[in-house]
Formats: structure tokens, C-alpha cells, sequence
């Protein structure tokens, strides 16, 4: 038994004990010393001294000043290095600036200054996108020899691939077959290149003949390889050879991704084989690649085209059963079906629904429901969803403005025909001459509306 003379003591420590373990301190909670936060970790860019000119040329938005600016700071003196030279060909190859490119280009070539294969590489796919293809051509070339630059596979690469983009065919095969006395291993990008060109030009014997070759040099076909030969097969109709592809990529151990199984959904979903097509997408997890919105969005596509609208909600459902979230283009989609068959009171109600569950509309999504309005001529419905478009800072093509316009007038909506008339006008927008034609003729058939209101319309505009 315990003696009685060590019991205070004993319960005065476990009242001490309790005290700490609930923070007690004077009656009240004890808060606990906030940790002080962990400075934050500076970046590359920001540890960099600021170079004065790109911050100059940055703050710059006139195309026709660049030059120029670059120019005043060589004449105080200012030394350029490669930072600039890269920044300032970028912005200017942007700004479709060609001929004050090549005052740089000159420049660089003048001084012998050196700068990186990325500068080149920039300019060459601008000026493919522009279809410039032999100037882009002729920088390949005087980038060893002009600019003393060192040309790797992947400046080979982009004069290829832009090359293919002009339907350079024959540019493109003489290079591809030069690329040995160029003294480049050509890749599976470069292969790719040119498996994609002949494609493109519906020419599948000299894909399979490039496509052989690269499995002949032992260059490693990538997913990309695959994808652009199924895609072809499927489009073409000849889809149990483009699932035959499928397998020999997968026996050789390459596996899809979702890019992959979209396209066999596809293809089996165009020749009538939906329930196929859906089970190659639940295959999918099977085989390691994870199911996107990409893949049920060519199921609800080919749902929406037959016109099963039920069953593609019901996919919708599916998707939310399975924590995958529908985006803008798969509401999109049945918005389009709605609006395609003049249904666009129930394209409203999914306009609201995709908002009330955290879906925002894009610009296409306004369009195609103002569209779909108009197209069943309820003119004030549409304009009810262009002041919502509007406010969401998006804004519908001349087109639908015209429409709206000749269908309020035509209505007697006056005041909502100003309003679209205003708003125009705020945008520097004007309705063409036939349209303005139908307003007057419709409108001076209305003696009452020519003496109320004409002045009232043409002070809107």
C-alpha cells in the first residue's frame, strides 16, 4: 500500500503533466510559436542581372521600332551578345519583320559574331510558317558557313520538317537521302518527318518503304511512328490493318498512349463499330495507358452524329462515376447537336448546367448557341446569351451580329436592335450594304416605325 504522504505529491505531478500535454498556461490556451517561413528560393532568371536592352525591347510593341532600338544602343556604346541577337531576330521573325532580319543577319555576319543554333532554328520555322521555304533553306545552309555555327540534328530536323510542310517533296528526299554526306545519323524525328509527309500526301507505299528503312537502320520507332500509320489506316477505311499495326507495336514492346487508342476509336466508330470502339477504350487502363477526355470525347462525338442523345448522357454520367470531369469541347459537342437540329432552348439549358458544375463556355460554346437561336430566328434569346457572352469577354463574328440585327428589326425589337447596334459600333464593327439594305426596305414598310423610330436607330450607330 502507498504511503499517504507521497500521495500529493504524486497527484500534483500527473495535475503538472496534464497541465503541458493540454498547453494550459494561467487558465487560458497556450499557442503554440508560429514557425517562420522558409525564405523562398530565387530562380535562374532572377539571380541573372537584368540586360538593359531586352528589358527595353520587351516594353517595346511597335514592330517598327525594334530595329531601331537596337541600333541606339550601339551607338552609346552599348556591346550586344547573344541574348540580344536571339531576342531581337525572334520578336522581329514574329512580327513577320523579314527584311529587318536580314539587316541582323547581315550585322552578325559583318562583325563575325557567333550565335547559338537556337536563333537559326527559330528563324527557320518562321520562315516556314510563312511559306518562305528557300530562304529557310539558304540560312541552313550559311549557318556552317557565314555565321560559323555548328549545325546539329536538330537544325537538320527543322529544315526537313518545314520543307515537308511546303510540300517540298522532292527538297525534302534529297536532303533526307544527304543526310550521310552531311555527316548526320538521322533519327526516329527525321523518320517520323518523312513517314508524315508521305501520308499527307495519301502516298501509304512510300510511308511502309521509310517505315522499313528506319526498322532496317535500326532507329527505335516511337509511339508517334504508330500513331501517324494508324491514323492514316483508320481514315482510309482499312481498320483491322491499322489494329494489326496496334498489335506488332505492342508485341515489340511499345505501348499506346491515349492519342493511339483515340485513333482506333475512331476509325472503328466511322465504319459502325461503337460498342467495339468502347471496349477498346476500357482496355485501355488494362494495357497501362489511362483513359483521358480525348477518348470519350470520339465516343460522344459518334453518340451525338447518330443523334443518341440518352446514351450520350449517359456516358456523361459514366465519366462522373468515374471521377473523370467533362471539359468545354465535350460540352461543346452536344451543344453543337442541339443547335444542329434547332433545338437550342435545350443547348441553353446545357450552357447553364456546364456552368452550375464548374465547366466555363469558351467562345465557341456562345457562338454555336447565339448560332442556334438565330437559326430558329427566337432573336431575343439570342440576344439574352450575348450579353452573357459578352460580359464572359467574348464576342460573336459579324455574321451573327448582321443576323441579330435584321431579325430584331424584322420584329419590331427596336431597343434590342440598338443594343446590338451599340455594341458593334464599340467593337469598330458595321453591318455590310445588303444588310443594311434588308433594315431599310424592312423598316420602310412600316409607315408608323419610319415617323417613331428611324431617327432613333440611326442614332445608335
Amino acid at each position: 500500500m502507498m504511503n499517504s504522504r507521497f500521495k500529493p505529491n504524486f497527484r500534483l505531478n500527473r495535475l503538472n503533466r496534464y497541465i503541458q500535454s493540454n498547453h494550459i498556461h494561467g487558465g487560458g490556451l497556450h499557442k503554440k510559436p508560429t514557425k517562420k517561413p522558409r525564405p523562398h528560393k530565387l530562380t535562374r532568371n532572377q539571380l541573372r542581372t537584368p540586360i538593359p536592352f531586352l528589358t527595353h525591347l520587351k516594353q517595346c510593341q511597335n514592330p517598327d521600332e525594334f530595329l531601331s532600338v537596337f541600333h541606339d544602343f550601339c551607338d552609346t556604346g552599348y556591346k550586344h551578345d547573344y541574348p540580344s541577337y536571339a531576342s531581337l531576330t525572334y520578336k522581329l521573325a514574329r512580327a513577320r519583320k523579314f527584311d529587318d532580319v536580314e539587316a541582323v543577319l547581315d550585322f552578325l555576319r559583318t562583325h563575325d559574331i557567333r550565335c547559338g543554333e537556337p536563333l537559326f532554328i527559330g528563324l527557320i520555322r518562321h520562315y516556314g510558317k510563312t511559306g518562305a521555304a528557300d530562304r529557310a533553306l539558304e540560312v541552313f545552309s550559311e549557318m556552317g558557313k557565314s555565321f560559323n555555327c555548328v549545325r546539329t540534328l536538330q537544325s537538320f530536323n527543322t529544315i526537313l520538317n518545314v520543307l515537308a510542310d511546303n510540300d517540298r517533296v522532292s527538297d525534302a528526299v534529297k536532303l533526307f537521302g544527304d543526310a550521310p554526306k552531311l555527316r548526320f545519323r538521322l533519327n526516329s524525328v527525321s523518320f517520323n518527318i518523312m513517314i508524315k509527309m508521305w501520308l499527307e500526301k495519301g502516298d501509304w507505299e512510300n510511308a511502309k518503304k521509310v517505315f522499313d528503312e528506319m526498322l532496317e537502320r535500326e532507329v527505335e520507332p516511337t509511339v508517334v511512328t504508330y500513331n501517324s500509320q494508324i491514323g492514316f489506316l483508320c481514315k482510309r477505311g482499312d481498320v483491322d490493318s491499322a489494329k494489326r499495326l496496334f498489335e506488332d507495336m505492342r508485341t515489340k514492346g511499345r505501348r499506346g498512349n491515349e492519342v493511339t487508342y483515340a485513333l482506333l476509336m475512331e476509325g472503328l466508330c466511322a465504319s459502325g463499330r461503337f460498342d467495339e470502339a468502347k471496349k477498346v477504350m476500357f482496355d485501355m487502363e488494362y494495357h497501362g495507358c489511362k483513359v483521358h477526355l480525348k477518348n470519350y470525347g470520339v465516343l460522344l462525338t459518334d453518340l451525338a452524329k447518330r443523334g443518341l442523345i440518352d446514351e450520350a448522357k449517359s456516358l456523361l454520367v459514366e465519366m462522373k462515376k468515374r471521377r473523370i470531369k467533362p471539359d468545354v469541347v465535350m460540352y461543346n459537342i452536344l451543344i453543337g447537336y442541339f443547335c444542329k437540329q434547332g433545338a437550342a432552348s435545350d443547348a441553353y439549358k446545357l450552357l447553364v448546367d456546364m456552368q452550375v458544375k464548374g465547366c466555363k463556355p469558351n467562345a465557341a460554346t456562345y457562338r454555336m448557341v447565339v448560332d442556334g437561336f438565330c437559326k430558329i430566328e427566337d432573336f431575343i434569346g439570342g440576344v439574352k446569351v450575348l450579353r452573357a457572352m459578352m460580359y464572359s469577354n467574348h464576342f460573336p463574328r459579324i455574321e451573327t451580329f448582321c443576323c441579330l440585327c435584321i431579325g430584331l428589326f424584322r420584329g419590331g425589337k427596336i431597343d434590342e436592335a440598338c443594343f446590338v447596334l451599340e455594341e458593334m459600333n464599340k467593337r469598330r464593327m458595321s453591318l455590310d450594304w445588303d444588310s443594311w439594305e434588308t433594315i431599310v426596305r424592312e423598316s420602310c414598310a412600316d409607315d408608323e416605325f419610319v415617323i417613331a423610330r428611324f431617327d432613333d436607330v440611326f442614332s445608335c450607330v
